[in-house]
């Protein structure tokens, strides 16, 4: 490695120049890899371009007011020694600029091959490639623009000069000037990899510092922050920066270099910088308060400093540098694999082949489980399912009342309808199995709606799988056709589906086994009720013989004529009304039955009893029905919908797909795929680059 003063660590710094000419040459700025490199910051009035121009020696920044630095320059500087006869070989052009001469030039990135010995011209060309890119206004570009100068005068350094803080938009500048800059400006000295150099005015306050203050932002500890007082001979007389050189007022861990940069007269008349640089060592060895440290002082010993924190900082980030990039070429070659290698894949009946594959074995998987990404935050795949069948499916039907519809007057009714035109000793099993039936159609409804849900879950499951499998992003219209053969062979799949739960339900319906072990059957109902109405009635009075013998004769008291009018068998179909039936002349007179009957009363005792008996009857064999249809619908959807696609679905997907007359349409890529391969190969490319470039330090 190259260690003479001219030379110190030019080596290791140029590893890193190589490396972000590698990533910007691609159109990244190797954000992923965070390269070490020194980012100039200061506010506009600073005197940032003028240290620069100090370091390198020469005059090529562009000037003027307002924003002049409106893109990110990555000034690449590297020391060659003068090589004898170099005048003859170079060839060089003047021009403009007097100081030209053939042993310092600059080349930019995005002009290979072409030197420009003339420095006047490299701050045309800053000035031209920047209003390419962000137009004539003051708008800014996050953009870089590479500038590598190669000089016998210079260390070999490696800045990133950014544009300068504002505060209030001028001109035509946009309205949020000041937060665009600021983000920029972030995003490069957010990164660990950045050392900052601030550049303040040595006039100013220090607690006023824009740079500094925005370093402090990133740096709290103020280890990787350099400062730089610019305009120490324009101080007041009598004053000076020895407090902030000695870390008093705002400590830095690499310190403060003080420095005296050309002032806006010496720019005009043009004043050489070689004289710039004379005047501001005289200034440092003669000023009273810098003498005694001045060979600490001025922008030699500035870029001696800056050569020396960055080839130390680069040598410790060096081993992350090649981790990063190992870590970063696996990911791309990876990605590059999903998207068919770099030329694309060959057979297109194979890609089919293995899409289908893969996407019904996945399929298969996310019902049954067994799928790697379980989630850990929510149910997925086919525990949906199940939770449709087992809570939503089972507390629907349980929530089904069937005395929600029913009141005990319409049981009554039906009752009376069911005895046809004599009147029932009983209580009549029709009456019960009208309404059971009644009852039991109403499944149907929930269970076809359990059907339906089963069917989104499944075209849910279509969806997930649709964005997983990555051949889907490369084939557009392979993932189209994908999609509607699956909804389709779904939806075929749902009539046989709908039908055997209807069925089920019908079955059900049309005979109603009354012989079922757990149905509570007549005798028991019976018995259950009247212990029931029995244990209601308030209990007669001890002492009254009559009471005793009326239980006995069925409440009909055989000693006594019957003192009041007792009901008749349909007298709850009619209000109590008095003279219904008068006499006239002797003979009874009838009315007419009239033509609607409707119970007007309460129900009587014994259609109490009856009504509950029925009652009973329907709670019991309605709770089978139900427990019957909570085991057999979730049974029937997952035979002819969820086991059936299982088994079915890729025998499907083949006929459908894998026809010779399709195949090509159906690969077509898509313009992503396409532009996101050509990234990522020249990716892949960039970084097995920076690998070969890492690999010798």
């Amino acid at each position: 490695m190259a260690t003479g003063p001219s030379g110190l660590g030019s080596e290791i710094v140029s590893v890193i120049n190589k490396l972000q000419d590698v990533f910007t040459s691609i159109g990244s700025s190797g954000a992923s890899i965070d390269l070490p490199q020194i980012c100039v910051l200061g506010s506009q009035s600073s005197g940032k371009s003028s240290v620069l121009e100090n370091i390198v020696g020469r005059d090529f920044l562009p000037r003027g007011t307002g924003i002049v630095t409106r893109r990110p320059l990555v000034l690449q500087l590297i020391n060659r020694p003068a090589v004898p006869g170099a005048a003859q070989v170079n060839g060089v052009d003047k021009g403009t600029d007097k100081a030209a001469n053939p042993d310092e030039w600059g080349e930019f990135l995005h002009l290979p091959g072409e030197k420009f010995f003339d420095f006047t011209k490299i701050r045309d060309e800053i000035v031209r490639d920047t209003e390419a890119k962000t137009g004539k206004n003051a708008g800014i570009s996050p953009q870089p623009i590479n500038l590598r100068i190669f000089s016998p005068n210079v260390l070999t350094l490696t800045l990133v000069d950014l544009p300068g803080l504002t505060k209030v938009p001028v001109g035509d500048q946009p309205r949020d000037i000041e937060k665009q800059i600021r983000d920029m400006l972030m995003k490069y000295i957010i990164k660990p990899g950045c050392i900052i150099l601030a550049v303040t005015g040595a006039n100013t306050d220090l607690a006023n510092s824009d740079g500094l203050k925005m370093a402090r932002e990133v740096d709290p500890e103020g280890t990787r922050t350099i400062g730089v007082l610019t305009k120490v001979d324009l101080m007041d007389k009598g004053t000076d920066v020895v407090e902030i050189l000695a870390g008093r007022i705002i400590p830095l861990r690499l310190g403060y270099v003080p420095v005296v940069n050309r002032g806006q007269r010496d720019i005009e008349t043009n004043k050489p910088i070689s004289a710039a640089l004379d005047n501001e060592r005289e200034f440092f060895e003669n000023h009273p308060s810098y003498k005694g440290k001045a060979q600490f002082c001025g922008t030699p010993f500035l870029a001696r400093k800056l050569n020396m924190i960055l080839m130390h900082h680069i040598r410790a980030t060096l081993p992350d540098i090649k981790g990063r990039i190992s870590q970063n070429l696996q990911k791309f070659n990876a990605e590059l694999q999903t998207l068919g290698g770099p030329l694309g894949d060959g057979n297109s009946g194979n890609i089919v082949l293995s899409v289908i594959t893969e996407f019904t074995s996945e399929f298969r998987t996310t019902i049954d489980g067994n799928t790697n990404d379980l989630s850990l935050n929510e149910l997925s795949g086919g525990a949906r399912i199940s939770f449709v069948f087992h809570e939503l499916f089972n507390n629907g039907i349980k929530s089904i009342d069937p005395f929600d519809q029913v009141k005990d007057g319409d049981i009554r009714t039906i009752l009376y309808n069911s005895s046809g035109s004599t009147p029932a000793l009983f209580v009549g099993t029709a009456a019960f199995e009208v309404i059971v039936k009644q009852q039991i159609k109403r499944l149907e409804e929930p269970s076809i709606k359990c059907c339906q849900l089963v069917y989104d879950e499944l075209i849910r499951i279509l969806g997930q799988l649709l964005s997983k499998v990555q051949a889907f992003r490369r084939y557009p219209a392979l993932r189209e056709r994908f999609n509607a053969v699956v909804v389709n062979f779904f939806k075929k799949s749902m009539s046989p589906t709908t039908k055997l739960v209807s069925d089920l339900v019908a079955m059900q319906a049309c005979y109603v086994n009354t012989t079922h072990p757990d149905f509570i059957g007549g005798h028991q109902a019976t018995a259950l009720v009247t212990e029931k109405l029995n244990a209601a009635k308030p209990p007669p009075a001890a002492n009254d013989p009559k009471a005793a013998r009326a239980r006995l004769n069925n409440d009909k008291d055989l000693d006594v004529d019957a003192k009041r009018e007792e009901q008749s068998f349909f007298g709850s179909f009619f209000a109590a009304k008095t003279g219904t039936a008068t006499k006239k002349k002797g003979a009874a007179v009838m009315e007419a039955p009239p033509p609607m009957i409707k119970p007007q009363s309460a129900l009587n005792e014994r259609e109490t009893m009856e009504t509950e008996v029925i009652k009973t009857l329907i709670h019991s064999y309605f709770n089978i029905v139900k427990r019957e249809m909570i085991d057999m619908v979730p049974k029937a959807i997952s035979l002819t919908l969820v086991s059936h696609s299982k088994e079915n679905l890729q025998r499907e997907l083949l006929q459908e797909l894998y026809k010779p007359e399709v195949l090509d349409d159906l690969l077509k890529e898509s313009e992503f795929v396409v532009s996101r391969r050509k990234e990522v190969l020249s990716m892949v490319q960039a970084l097995n680059k920076a690998e070969e470039i890492v690999a010798g330090v």
